[in-house]
């Protein structure tokens, strides 16, 4: 059954702005005092955060006082960003976001009741506060994208892996759900190099990267460990769970077609699995799961081994 959907989209320049009351007094505004608080409390409240997170969550809390939501999904592609609040519904409000050609993401509220054209209205005159809030936040993301991501695959870097490992770690602790990392390393990589050339070595760290990202959810991880070695961290994720990942992951470099100079590179990649132990470190965390890759190294690589 097909989902039914009203889709709109919104560019935020000056003129919509105006027909949205943004700078003009607002139709919608003034016979509805509660919609005028809302706007003015979202003004206030969404310029105290940096954080897409954080500005999206309080729009879909208050903007549920204007009109009855059931779920708000966002999706900003260029900065790899999804983020979803509440459960899913039948009908959808969906809109790209705009200001002045710059697409700042698209924007879905969802419900399983049919949204009326007043209800639409009001809830775009309270969207038009998340404008310049949400385009600091996502600049501000891009900048910060740029010192935490490595510069050749555009996996996070070893600072990057540092801070969500313990972000993660202290989230999986308090709400008492299942944490899992997965050790990845490239089989005979250093043969690439030797017999292609550096050159083709970075094109392959590349395409690695891109072929374990395909099939892992938006909510997990990649970060590039060492040269060849990367990190996938995956939340709310038992050990069961990320065996059958990893299965995947290693599935997907395999079948991963690598050239050089018209000749196919056979590929291969070893795993360790891991998963967070009660009152466990960040540090012995990824020790198990090295030591997990060790032992598939060991015992012939192309394997993954779940630590004990």
């Amino acid at each position: 059954m097909k989902t039914p959907t009203q889709a709109s989209t919104i560019d935020f320049d000056s003129a919509k702005l105006q027909r949205l009351g943004f700078n003009q007094p607002s139709p919608l505004a003034a016979r509805s005092t509660s919609l005028a608080q809302v706007r003015q409390q979202l003004v206030q409240q969404l310029q105290t955060s940096l954080e897409p997170q954080r500005i999206l969550g309080l729009f879909f809390r208050e903007a549920q006082r204007v009109v009855p939501l059931d779920a708000l999904t966002y999706q900003h592609k260029p900065s790899d960003l999804r983020l979803e609040f509440g459960q899913r519904g039948h009908h959808t409000l969906s809109y790209n976001l705009s200001h002045e050609a710059e697409h700042l993401g698209e924007l879905v509220l969802r419900r399983n009741q049919r949204f009326t054209e007043s209800e639409q209205g009001d809830l775009e005159s309270v969207m038009s506060t998340l404008l310049y809030p949400l385009r600091n936040a996502l600049l501000y993301r891009a900048a910060t994208q740029g010192a935490l991501r490595d510069p050749l695959t555009g996996a996070g870097n070893h600072i990057a892996m540092d801070q969500t490992l313990e972000r993660e770690i202290d989230m999986a602790k308090r709400h008492m759900q299942p944490l899992s990392v997965l050790m990845l390393d490239i089989d005979h990589f250093k043969r690439i190099n030797e017999r292609h050339g550096h050159g083709v070595g970075d094109e392959v760290l590349k395409a690695v990267t891109e072929s374990i990202k395909s099939p892992l959810r938006n909510v997990d991880m990649v970060f590039r460990f060492g040269g060849e070695e990367f990190l996938v961290l995956l939340a709310n994720t038992s050990r069961d769970a990320a065996a059958i990942v990893g299965e995947r992951l290693r599935y997907a470099a395999q079948t991963q077609d690598y050239f050089a100079g018209g000749t196919r590179i056979e590929l291969t990649v070893s795993l360790g699995c891991a998963t967070l132990l009660p009152g466990e470190s960040a540090q012995s965390l990824l020790r198990r799961a090295d030591s997990a890759l060790y032992v598939a190294k060991r015992e012939g690589r192309n394997r993954l081994e779940m630590a004990g």
